[in-house]
């Protein structure tokens, strides 16, 4: 097999691998920019499969990156002499630089997701004693911080919300707010909305 094939077709290998580790965080972002965020979990299977996809991911690009760098032998220095054609721009260690990079790009992207979530600046607001409801939900599809940012972004946007957290790990959300001014179906709706699943 020509080392050039195989070390091309391994950065794309790298890629897609990359991209399938992160979709389950991809997912709820890009519906959130499409406005159809009812889609947000539907990788959140994925999720359990991303150290696999992790691991093959670093081993691929290993692998690029190992057959670019190795040295070559006296016959593949001759066929080049021979040849004396110069690599194309995605056969470059530039490219598989470039390629790498975005890889790690998306591996990371659980961990700075929350950037694609605009958090709204909340007025400090008086709430009667009576008024005030704290109450937590158990939501279902959860998988990373991308998907507690969405569930707190969309609780937010409501009128009357105090507080609202929400935890992949203990698959709830906390939310305190004002029930004069919201009610619990609306808190639900709005979660229900992001594609997870309040259970009942």
């Amino acid at each position: 097999m020509n080392i050039e094939k195989s070390s091309y077709s391994a950065m794309f290998t790298g890629v897609f691998t990359a991209i399938t580790a992160s979709l389950c965080c991809i997912t709820p972002v890009l519906a959130l920019i499409a406005g159809t965020s009812g889609m947000a979990s539907t990788f959140a299977w994925l999720e359990a499969f991303r150290p696999f996809f992790i691991g093959l991911t670093v081993l691929v690009l290993g692998f690029a990156w190992y057959q670019k760098l190795k040295s070559k032998s006296q016959q593949e220095i001759d066929c080049a002499c021979e040849n004396d054609v110069k690599p194309s721009f995605l056969q470059s260690k530039r490219f598989l630089l470039f390629v790498t990079l975005f890889a790690g790009l998306m591996l990371a992207f659980p961990y700075f997701s929350g950037l694609f979530y605009a958090q709204p600046t909340k007025e400090i607001i008086y709430v009667q004693q009576d008024n005030m409801v704290d109450i937590t939900f158990t939501v279902e599809g959860m998988t990373c911080s991308g998907c507690e940012n969405h569930i707190e972004s969309e609780v937010n946007k409501l009128d009357g919300i105090v507080s609202v957290k929400a935890s992949y790990e203990k698959s709830n959300t906390t939310v305190k707010y004002d029930r004069a001014k919201v009610t619990e179906q609306r808190i639900i709706k709005a979660i229900n909305n992001t594609g997870y699943n309040v259970s009942e």
